[in-house]
Formats: C-alpha cells, sequence, structure tokens
C-alpha cells in the first residue's frame, strides 16, 4: 500500500464479483473486479417509491465511449430511458474548436442494449438517419464501435477497433436503500477511422477511449459532474498512457461508493472522492465564454482547473420532465497523485466532462 493509501475507504477495493447483480431482488453494492453475467435491475425489489411493475419505466440504461484522435474527441451514446431510446454522436473538433453534434430518437423497445458485456453482446440503436452498435467482449479485453449519423448539414460515419489497456472500473453505487446505479468504465487502445464530412481521420499512438457502460435508477431530482481525460502524457520523460475518471453523483456515501480512479497501463490506482466548484453558471457559456471548474478532493490527490473552450447543450423542459445536460470541452491544467504518491501533471491537456440535472 502507498502512502496515500490510508485515505481510501476499503470498500472501494474490488471484491470478486457475483454472477448477479440483482439475486433474490437485492442489489450488491461496492466494488467488484471483473464483469457481472446478469444484470437483471428489473427485477429489483423496491428501487424506487414506485411499484416493482415500473421499474422498467424508471431505468435508465446507456452504453457510451469518448474516443481520442489528434484532431477531435467522438462521444458516441445508444441509450434506453423508458420512455424513448437514442442514438447520439458528438463530434468536438480539436482544431477549430466545433462542437458537430447529432442525436436521434427512437422507441424504447427498438433500442437495444446487451445484456452484459461478454461474449460478443451488442448494443445497438438503428434509425433511417442514424446507426450506433458496440460489439463487447469484454472477457477477452476488446470491444468494436461502430456508427454513423447524418442531418442537413454535416455526416459522420466510424469504425473502431478497441483492446483494453487497464482494469476495469466496476462499481455499484447505492442512490438509496435497494437503488442501485451500477458503472463500468475500461480504458482502451483504439484502432480505426472517423470520417466527417468526407474527412478521414486516422488513428494513431496517442488514439485512446473509454467505455461507460451505465444502468440504474436515478432519483427524480438528480445532479452530477463528470470529468475525464484520455490518451498519452509525459511522465519521467516518457509517454505513457494515461485517463482518470472524476464523478459526483447522488452517492448516499461518497467515501465508500464512488467511482474515481487513474487508469494506468495493466492497472488503476483509486482516488477519493472530489468535489466540482465553478465561477460561473454553465447555462450563461453560450453568452459569456467563460466557464472554469475547480475539481479537488480533501487530501491533496486531486488538483485540477479544467477551463471550458466549448459546449453542447441539451435541455429538455416540458411539463414534469426537466433536463439540463451539457457537454464540456476544454483543457485542464493541474495533478493527480496515486497511492503511493506519483504525481501526474498536466498543462493544456484536453479533456471532456459534463454537468447534468435533471427531474425526471
Amino acid at each position: 500500500m502507498g502512502e496515500y493509501s490510508k485515505y481510501i475507504a476499503e470498500k472501494r477495493r474490488e471484491v470478486p464479483t457475483p454472477k448477479d447483480l440483482v439475486k433474490d431482488g437485492q442489489c450488491v453494492f461496492g466494488t467488484f473486479d471483473k464483469e457481472f453475467e446478469t444484470m437483471d435491475l428489473i427485477s429489483a425489489n423496491k428501487p424506487t417509491c414506485a411499484p416493482n411493475s415500473m421499474n422498467k419505466q424508471k431505468l435508465t440504461l446507456w452504453e457510451a465511449s469518448e474516443v481520442h484522435l489528434k484532431e477531435g474527441i467522438l462521444l458516441a451514446v445508444v441509450t434506453d430511458m423508458s420512455l424513448f431510446g437514442m442514438t447520439m454522436n458528438i463530434f468536438y473538433d480539436y482544431r477549430t474548436k466545433k462542437v458537430y453534434d447529432w442525436s436521434t430518437n427512437l422507441k424504447s423497445k427498438d433500442t437495444i442494449i446487451a445484456p452484459n458485456l461478454l461474449r460478443g453482446s451488442v448494443a445497438e440503436g438503428v434509425t433511417p438517419v442514424s446507426h450506433v452498435k458496440y460489439v463487447n467482449s469484454f472477457e477477452l479485453g476488446k470491444a468494436h464501435l461502430e456508427g454513423h449519423h447524418q442531418n442537413d448539414k454535416d455526416t459522420i460515419e466510424y469504425s473502431f477497433e478497441l483492446e483494453n489497456v487497464s482494469k476495469p472500473c466496476i462499481v455499484s453505487i447505492p442512490f438509496g436503500k435497494n437503488r442501485p446505479l451500477y458503472s463500468e468504465k475500461v480504458f482502451f487502445k483504439a484502432t480505426g477511422s472517423l470520417i466527417l464530412n468526407g474527412e478521414k481521420l486516422t488513428t494513431d499512438e496517442d488514439s485512446y477511449a473509454v467505455i461507460d457502460d451505465h444502468r440504474g435508477f436515478y432519483p427524480r431530482k438528480m445532479h452530477y459532474d463528470w470529468l475525464a481525460t484520455m490518451g498519452r502524457i509525459e511522465h519521467d520523460g516518457k509517454m505513457i498512457p494515461f485517463s482518470f475518471n472524476l464523478t459526483r453523483n447522488q452517492s448516499i456515501d461518497q467515501e465508500d461508493y464512488n467511482e474515481n480512479l487513474i487508469f494506468l497501463e495493466g492497472k488503476t490506482s483509486i482516488l477519493p472522492p472530489v468535489t466540482f466548484t465553478s465561477d460561473t453558471p454553465i447555462k450563461d457559456f453560450k453568452k459569456t465564454g467563460i466557464h472554469n471548474v475547480h475539481v479537488k478532493d480533501e487530501h491533496g490527490m486531486v488538483d485540477i482547473d479544467f477551463k471550458v473552450e466549448a459546449i453542447r447543450p441539451m435541455i429538455t423542459h416540458a411539463l414534469v420532465v426537466m433536463i439540463d445536460y451539457y457537454v464540456l470541452y476544454g483543457k485542464i491544467n493541474g495533478f493527480v497523485l496515486d497511492e503511493d504518491g506519483n504525481k501526474y501533471e498536466f498543462k493544456d491537456v484536453d479533456a471532456i466532462g459534463e454537468d447534468k440535472t435533471m427531474l425526471f
């Protein structure tokens, strides 16, 4: 154990994964070492105050990824939010600081979410103008991502082979007594290409990706902040594969249940709970062009400034539903420490974040 390990709660240490995320109606919580075979969250007993017969209507499912290329970063999503499904592709061009975005709704029943992440399981959304498909073989450390999308102005098409670089981050976080938020995030090397409006962008030695498989029962009032970077950084005079994940959400116990960590080659290093503070409301960014986020913990392991350069807002206010969702793009400066005290520093490194508030 390193000098900073004392700041990591014991329940953040991984344990052997049981076969089922839900057994006899009860959800398991904690940090786990490999993928679940079954994740039948609809069978959970009273995860919300609604009758069990409404579990499907209360459940949110998605598989998403961020693929970093030298020219920009792709966010590709297939999601089932029970009332409807969605395919979403967003590409942020580092060169022009322009956000290209596409999103298309489809029926929930027509949205395919993989039952697990093993043995070629598929997550897929298909519409007349879009297609996002994941083929998951995480037991082999591999995944395939492909998709396309078009609108009146822009088109995107991509295909990537992903190969695992690090250990996974697999957590089941309680948002209530039997109310889980499950997430698995895995850091991959990406190989393939993306075509944006006819321009072909090809992966290189700095091209990496993170897949996020995410399932849970959100509280009616919900907010989370998220920040990540992926690729290679300079450390001790050489370039190394590196990613981190930092999130603050509705965990009922931030010390025991969070998903903050560093991805390194062949391993991970856990980080403690963090807080996000900003100098201006994100809703004012389009007017002011200014939004800076400071992310830190209480022990000196995380100290990062995130300067937002561009956003993609997705705002829905309708009757009893309110969604204020912003994807954030910009540069980070600062550092994180692993449990051994090794310092990983950032100077104008590309990063992606989210700021999401929902009444749903």
